[in-house]
């Protein structure tokens, strides 16, 4: 009698060691493509994280040795039947798009392997994306007659810039990740085994600094993004630090020489 095979379930696996949470993409025997369950629950973990304060930094990964390779194709030809449910599946993946970008704490994409179409489209909303060697980048539906819904291309746009973002989708070419570090979409690369253990690392600095100072340079960064000029309150408000306990920590630590011991008021 042949031995019955385990299931596998699509889902997104949220993992916390304070102060750093990991949100894990796992699609076993799909390359972690994303399919409609994993774009929601990987919205609601995203939501749970903006509210807790325990929380310093979000690590995004894929399971096993892949971030993600896309969206989960055999479900997409069902959910774009129709404009109008093509319309309100891609919608609603913009929105996680943009909840990750929204976060208000740092977010680190820990990247491995492919790295393509939902999955860039995830890793360009994070703050900060590390990859390894070997992992490869790109965005290749024009091989598919389909194009990216300008809800989810938007986030690729401000990373890459017009002029790679056009080279990634006219081409449909994948990068390396030395292609991707030098034309500016990655932080860093380093070798593939050593991907996660950096990627915490640099969850690890970033949470050991004043949580609401990281908040702050976040909000600062999109709202400069804006060339509107920034008004007298807004000005005013870049120096709510001085009302900050971690403020007066901060300095005191550094004159008393020793670490500082942030609580995030």
């Amino acid at each position: 009698m042949k031995e019955r095979q385990p299931m596998t379930i699509a889902t997104v696996h949220c993992d916390r060691k304070d102060p750093v949470a990991t949100l894990t993409l796992s699609n076993p025997g799909k390359l972690n493509a994303l399919n409609a369950v994993m774009w929601q629950e990987l919205r609601q973990s995203v939501l749970r994280l903006a509210g807790d304060a325990d929380i310093r930094c979000v690590i995004l990964r894929g399971a096993g040795e892949v971030f993600a390779a896309g969206g989960d194709l055999e479900e997409l030809r069902e959910a774009r039947a129709t404009v109008d449910s093509a319309l309100a599946y891609h919608e609603s993946v913009g929105q996680v798009l943009q909840a990750i970008e929204q976060l208000p704490q740092p977010t680190v994409a820990a990247i491995q392997g492919p790295c393509v179409g939902a999955g860039l489209e995830i890793a360009s909303a994070c703050d900060l994306r590390i990859a390894g060697q070997s992992a490869r980048f790109g965005a290749p539906v024009m091989k598919l007659g389909f194009s990216m819904y300008p809800g989810e291309l938007a986030g690729l746009l401000a990373l890459a810039g017009p002029a790679l973002t056009r080279e990634i989708l006219l081409e449909g070419r994948l990068l390396t990740a030395a292609e991707a570090l030098s034309k500016g979409l990655l932080t860093r690369v380093v070798p593939d085994a050593d991907v996660l253990s950096e990627a915490m690392a640099t969850a690890q600095r970033i949470a050991a600094g004043a949580p609401l100072v990281a908040r702050w340079h976040k909000q600062w960064i999109s709202r400069l993004m804006d060339p509107t000029p920034l008004s007298e309150a807004e000005k005013r408000a870049s120096f709510a630090f001085i009302e900050s306990t971690d403020y007066a920590e901060g300095l005191a630590a550094f004159l008393e020489k020793r670490p500082p011991r942030f609580t995030g008021h």
